[in-house]
């Protein structure tokens, strides 16, 4: 039993990409699509899809992204545990890395990076950062 399973997706994506692997493939959720669509969108995945394993199972295809040789995604950490979840209100989001990273928020309005949540006022769970 995995008790957090966007965390395994997490650790899936970093070990993918200190391997080089192009694609990398996770159970499928509706929670983990929300996060992949904003990677996506902010560029540090090239894309997914869901797709079916042998064994009848649906995944999420990552296509990971790589610049020089190296990983887009240099840290991908998990902030907000089942064990002690984070919230933040809108004007207490900080940058990651002096803006060159992002923190992935769950709000009420749907599941968005930081500088959306800043743009719709909007407060709500932080999910991960990104670098």
């Amino acid at each position: 039993m995995m008790t957090d399973p966007i965390a395994d997706m997490f650790a899936r994506i970093k070990n993918a990409g200190l391997r080089r692997f192009k694609v990398v493939d996770v159970p499928s959720s509706r929670a983990k699509s929300e996060i992949l669509r904003v990677l996506e969108k902010e560029g540090y995945i090239n894309g997914f899809q869901k797709a079916t394993t042998a064994e009848n199972r649906s995944v999420l295809r990552i296509d990971l992204r790589y610049y020089g040789g190296k990983p887009v995604i240099n840290a991908l950490d998990r902030v907000s545990k089942p064990s002690r979840r984070l919230y933040s209100k809108v004007k207490k989001i900080g940058s990651v890395h002096n803006g060159f990273g992002i923190q992935v928020l769950s709000t009420s309005k749907g599941v968005m990076s930081d500088a959306e949540a800043r743009e719709l006022n909007v407060g709500g769970e932080i999910i991960c950062r990104v670098f």
